[in-house]
């Protein structure tokens, strides 16, 4: 077998588009034999490309399940004042970087989270939002069984006053700073100082609800990520055969390309997803999962181009749906999915933008299940132009364009007023 190296000869060029193709089966069998020609054109096979893939992958593997027979936290877990110290440990960063997740203990007090769950209660109550309800607004939330559980609420006070707070800030630099944010010709793809104040809902689950969960899935992108011209850049070593060398963590061409619309599409570049629990939650409880291995982006890419998927089909990714992991395709991975660990109010959790995830379904659960949706999103060109129709949204209390038009809040006095932005907030929504 060759061992990957730069490559050294001139590439094929792949056809792209910019925009979502009209007949998307014509394009995607456009598109794999150019990707197989690619890649071949390295010397190598694609056969040969995606076994140096799986070979990573399932190294991965095996630290999860030798992890969980010793009885080790599969999960990266650092307490928020050793962050703010600057005093991470080697052996933590290492950590995190293998398994692109993180819980952040004590990220706010246990008090000010309880706090923040019920002001959102009483901001939802004051404004008669339960005899509003209409029903889920998409059909991928839509699938837990909500009455409601995930609430289309943006514009709370405890939200902002969580979004741009100090100490979100300061976890979301950190984590931001953990990407290769500028390239060796100086180009700089985002800030890591400065977030997005990416607006999100809030989760809240019952004592003694059933909830079926959601599926496994990742979130980056769809199609988009084989067809357009900056996705097929940002990975160029899966694509170039030099597998090896793609570093999941190297933000080039992420932060500027097109993207295909969609009810699921995230118009924002994040770093992270992430949430803030406002709620004591067990393990166990119908909780996030994760197949916490940042690289499994060059696998799913290069599974479709083997032989036994079908010409049409990218191993059922499409349009205008998440992107799914499946028993049929994707097997292997099951082995490593992990539940976060125990979590406390205040604690925040946090998992790579590629990385694969679900959450659990659960009967007749114990304790409350609440979060505040709220991750890292760096400022760069994808954010900025996003911001300016989240500061129209946030001025008119209106849901943020990439969720469905509810708009319960437009009416609601007490949503949180400009005036309270403080200067992390006003540069988020790029008032500054």
């Amino acid at each position: 077998m060759t061992l990957a190296t730069e490559p050294q000869h001139t590439l094929p060029p792949l056809p792209h588009w910019e925009e979502t193709p009209e007949d998307l089966g014509a394009a995607i069998r456009a598109i794999k034999p150019a990707l197989r020609a690619r890649i071949e054109a390295s010397g190598r096979t694609v056969a040969e490309v995606f076994a140096a893939a799986e070979r990573r992958v399932e190294e991965r593997i095996q630290e999860i399940e030798a992890d969980r027979t010793r009885g080790e936290e599969v999960w990266p877990v650092i307490d928020y004042d050793v962050i703010r110290a600057g005093a991470v440990r080697p052996a933590e960063l290492a950590k995190l970087a293998r398994r692109g997740c993180l819980v952040v203990r004590g990220h706010f007090p246990r008090e000010q989270a309880l706090a923040w769950d019920a002001d959102i209660v009483d901001y939802v109550e004051r404004n008669d939002f339960f005899e509003k309800y209409t029903g889920p607004g998409d059909d991928f939330f839509g699938s837990v069984g909500s009455k409601p559980e995930i609430y289309p609420v943006y514009w709370s006070t405890a939200q902002m006053q969580a979004r741009q707070s100090e100490r979100m800030s300061t976890v979301q630099t950190f984590l931001n700073s953990l990407w290769r944010h500028t390239s060796k010709d100086g180009t700089q793809w985002f800030d890591p100082d400065r977030d997005a104040l990416y607006p999100d809902r809030i989760r809240r689950r019952p004592p003694g609800a059933d909830s079926a969960g959601l599926g496994t899935h990742c979130d980056p992108g769809t199609l988009d990520l084989w067809m357009t011209e900056d996705y097929q850049k940002a990975f160029r070593h899966v694509f170039d055969g030099t597998v090896e060398s793609y570093d999941p963590w190297d933000a080039a061409h992420r932060t500027t390309g097109a993207q295909y619309p969609g009810s699921t599409m995230c118009s924002a570049f994040r770093t992270f997803q992430g949430w803030t629990a406002l709620s004591d939650m067990n393990a166990d409880q119908g909780v996030l999962h994760t197949v916490p291995i940042p690289e499994i982006m060059a696998y799913l890419l290069l599974r479709p181009l083997l032989p036994d998927v079908p010409e049409d089909s990218m191993c059922g990714v499409r349009t205008n749906q998440v992107f799914p992991v499946t028993k049929r395709w994707h097997p292997a991975l099951y082995r490593a999915l992990s539940p976060i660990p125990d979590v406390k109010a205040g604690d925040s959790v946090w998992w790579h933008c590629d990385m694969i995830h679900s959450v659990a379904p659960v009967e007749n659960q114990k304790g409350w299940g609440n979060v505040m949706y709220i991750p890292a999103a760096p400022w760069c060109a994808r954010n900025e132009r996003y911001a300016a129709q989240v500061r129209e949204a946030f001025m008119s209390g209106s849901s943020p364009s990439d969720f469905p038009a509810e708009d319960y809040e437009r009416t609601w006095p007490d949503r949180f007023p400009p005036d309270a932005l403080n200067d992390i907030g006003r540069r988020g929504l790029d008032l500054s």
